[in-house]
C-alpha cells in the first residue's frame, strides 16, 4: 500500500521540509509577481501606443477640418492613417498605406467611433505582420480619420521579458533553495549538539549539562531551559537518594532493637519476661509505624509537587481548639476565628508535630495561639534552638541533639512536614526566640 503524501512529508527531516517550503513559498511569489509585472507592462505599452495614435489621428482631423491635408500624410514613428470621405473613398493616407482597402469597413469604423477606444486588428490580411491597435474619429463633411499602428515590438518585448523571467525565476528559487538549506542546516547545529549532548547524559553522568550556544536566540533559551531542568531533576535525584539512606538508617535502628530482643528472649525462654519483651518490641514497632506515616506523608507532599490534596474552606480556629485539647500540657492562650483555604488533615498534622515538639522539649508549659489573620504560634519554655540552627531544623532527618535517645526523640521528619505542607497552603514558618524557649510562627493567608 503506497503511503500518502501527507504522510510522506511529515516523516521528511525538519531542514527538508523548511526548505521545501520556503522554496514553494518563493516560487509561487515569483510566479504571481511574473505574471503581475507583465500584465502592467502589456497593459502600459498598449496605453502608451493608443495615446500616441489617437494624437496622430486628432492632428490629421484637425488638418482634415481645415482643408489642409498632404498627400501622403506624414508620420516619423510608422503610424498608419487613412482618410475616408462620406461615400467610403480612400482621399488621403500615409506614405506606403492601401488606396483601395479602407483598415476597417463601415460597420467596423461606426463600432469602433461609438466605443471611443481602439481596437485591436490582426493586419495579416493587409500584408501587415502582426496585429495593430486601431483609432477612429469624425472629421466635418463626413469624412472618417483612421489610425492604426503595429504593435509587433511590443509583442516582441513582451515575449522576451517573458522567456527571462521564465529561465531567471527557477535559477532563483534554485539559489534561494540552496542558500535556504545552508542557512537551516546552520541554524538547526546546535539543536543537533544538544542532540548528542541529550544522548551523552547517561544515569551515570547525570551532572553532565547540554551545551549552550553562544547566540541568544531561542535555541539558546531551550538549552538554558533543559539545563535548568537537568539541575531540578538531579536535584530531586540527590534528595530522593538521601532520603533512602536516611530512612534506611532510621530504620535499621529499632529492627535491630526488635531483632535482639527477640533472639534474647528465645536464646533464653526460661528467664525472659515476655511482658517486657512484648512492651520492648511494640514500643520500637510503634516507632517504625510513626516513621512510615511521616515518610508516607513527605511522599505524598513530594507528588503533588507543592500542592494541598484539597483545597476546600477550613475553620482554622476549629482544628486548633481540637488539636491542643488532646495536649495537657497545652494551654490556648488566644484563638479567633479565621477560614482558610486547604485541606483540613493536613492542617491538623501541622499542628500536631509542632506540639508533640513542643511538649516533647517543653519545661512547664505550652502556649498556643492563633490570630484573625492566620497567624498561628506554638510557644514552649524549654531549652530552645541556637539561632544558626533554627533553619537547619526544618530539613530532613535533622536532629540537633544527637546524644539523646532515640527513643524519646523523632526521627527529624516533623518540622521538614511542617514546612512542605505549609508552602503547600501558601503560607510560611519560622522559628524565633521566646525568652525562654522557642516558638514556632505559622503565616496562612486567610480565605477571600
Amino acid at each position: 500500500m503506497a503511503e500518502s503524501p501527507l504522510v510522506w512529508w511529515r516523516r521528511q527531516g525538519l531542514r527538508f521540509r523548511l526548505t521545501a517550503a520556503a522554496a514553494a513559498v518563493l516560487a509561487l511569489a515569483l510566479a504571481l509577481s511574473a505574471s503581475v509585472l507583465l500584465s502592467v507592462l502589456d497593459r502600459a505599452l498598449i496605453s502608451t501606443v493608443d495615446d500616441t495614435t489617437m494624437q496622430h489621428a486628432q492632428a490629421v482631423r484637425v488638418a482634415a477640418d481645415a482643408g489642409t491635408l498632404t498627400s501622403p500624410i506624414t508620420t516619423h514613428d510608422g503610424t498608419i492613417v487613412q482618410v475616408i470621405d462620406a461615400r467610403g473613398r480612400i482621399t488621403h493616407v500615409t506614405y506606403g498605406t492601401d488606396r483601395l482597402v479602407p483598415l476597417l469597413d463601415a460597420p467596423s469604423r461606426a463600432k469602433v467611433l461609438a466605443s471611443g477606444q481602439a481596437a485591436l486588428l490582426d493586419g495579416r490580411p493587409y500584408a501587415m505582420p502582426g496585429f495593430l491597435r486601431v483609432v477612429v474619429l469624425s472629421a466635418d463633411g463626413g469624412q472618417t480619420v483612421v489610425a492604426a499602428r503595429p504593435i509587433g515590438e511590443i509583442q516582441t518585448s513582451l515575449a522576451t521579458a517573458g522567456r527571462v523571467l521564465f529561465v531567471g525565476t527557477p535559477a532563483l528559487i534554485v539559489l534561494l533553495a540552496v542558500a535556504s538549506w545552508l542557512m537551516i542546516g546552520r541554524t538547526l547545529r546546535p539543536i543537533t549538539a544538544l542532540r548528542r549532548g541529550a544522548a551523552e547524559i547517561t544515569h551515570t553522568a547525570r551532572s553532565r549539562r547540554l551545551p549552550v550556544p553562544q547566540s541568544r536566540d531561542e535555541v539558546h533559551s531551550l538549552a538554558t531551559t533543559l539545563n535548568d531542568m537537568l539541575a531540578r531533576l538531579e536535584e530531586a535525584e540527590q534528595r530522593q537518594r538521601a532520603l533512602v539512606s536516611d530512612a534506611a538508617h532510621e530504620l535499621r535502628s529499632p529492627l535491630a532493637s526488635i531483632r535482639l530482643q527477640l533472639e534474647v528472649a528465645l536464646g533464653h525462654p526460661d528467664g525472659q519476661h515476655w511482658q517486657e519483651t512484648a512492651e520492648g518490641v511494640l514500643e520500637d514497632t510503634l516507632r517504625l509505624s510513626r516513621l512510615a506515616e511521616d515518610l508516607l506523608a513527605l511522599a505524598r507532599l513530594d507528588e503533588r509537587g507543592g500542592v494541598p490534596a484539597r483545597r476546600e474552606p477550613v475553620d482554622l480556629d476549629e482544628v486548633v481548639r481540637q488539636t491542643v485539647d488532646r495536649y495537657p500540657e497545652a494551654r490556648l492562650a488566644a484563638c479567633e476565628p479565621v477560614v482558610v483555604t486547604g485541606d483540613a488533615l493536613d492542617l491538623s498534622r501541622v499542628l500536631t508535630n509542632l506540639m508533640d515538639n513542643a511538649v516533647r522539649h517543653t519545661t512547664s508549659k505550652v502556649e498556643v495561639a492563633l490570630s484573625g489573620d492566620g497567624v498561628l504560634t506554638v510557644t514552649d519554655d524549654g531549652p530552645g534552638i541556637p539561632e544558626q540552627d533554627r533553619e537547619r531544623v526544618f530539613n530532613r532527618f535533622t536532629r540537633l541533639d544527637t546524644g539523646r535517645s532515640r527513643d524519646e526523640g523523632g526521627a527529624g521528619l516533623g518540622l521538614a512536614i511542617v514546612r512542605e505542607t505549609v508552602r503547600a497552603h501558601g503560607g510560611t514558618v519560622r522559628l524565633e526566640d521566646a525568652s525562654p524557649g522557642l516558638r514556632a510562627v505559622v503565616s496562612l493567608p486567610p480565605a477571600r
